[in-house]
């Protein structure tokens, strides 16, 4: 990875957690280089978050490395942001995830009485 890319990814992820920490105080960025990858922002108890800030989609490569990142994280749930090109608002970006995961989070919010 260039430095101008590690650069924008470290930029964007800054920029999520302080986006999440209006909800989650506790959100912050996870130090790299750890020898299991967790994701990128920890401090949301049981959820997994890879961030990331490229011109070019990688859904299916960043899905299959959720995957791995919320086995190491012991996390039920995760998913990847992605920056949207042109809006520097975390709000506007992209959440992938799969469908499964996604059935999983409206069947926890519907038994919650939340939705």
């Amino acid at each position: 990875m260039s430095s101008r890319s590690k650069i924008k990814g470290s930029q964007a992820e800054r920029d999520l957690v302080k986006y999440l920490q209006e909800w989650f105080p506790y959100a912050e960025r996870r130090l790299a280089g750890a020898t299991l990858d967790k994701g990128d922002i920890s401090g949301i108890n049981g959820v997994c978050i890879e961030v990331k800030n490229h011109a070019k989609l990688d859904l299916a490569g960043w899905l299959a490395e959720l995957e791995v990142e919320t086995v190491n994280a012991k996390a039920w749930t995760g998913a990847v942001i992605h920056k949207r090109k042109g809006k520097g608002n975390p709000a506007d970006w992209y959440a992938t995830m799969p469908v499964s995961v996604w059935i999983e989070l409206l069947r926890k919010a519907i038994d919650s009485g939340k939705a």
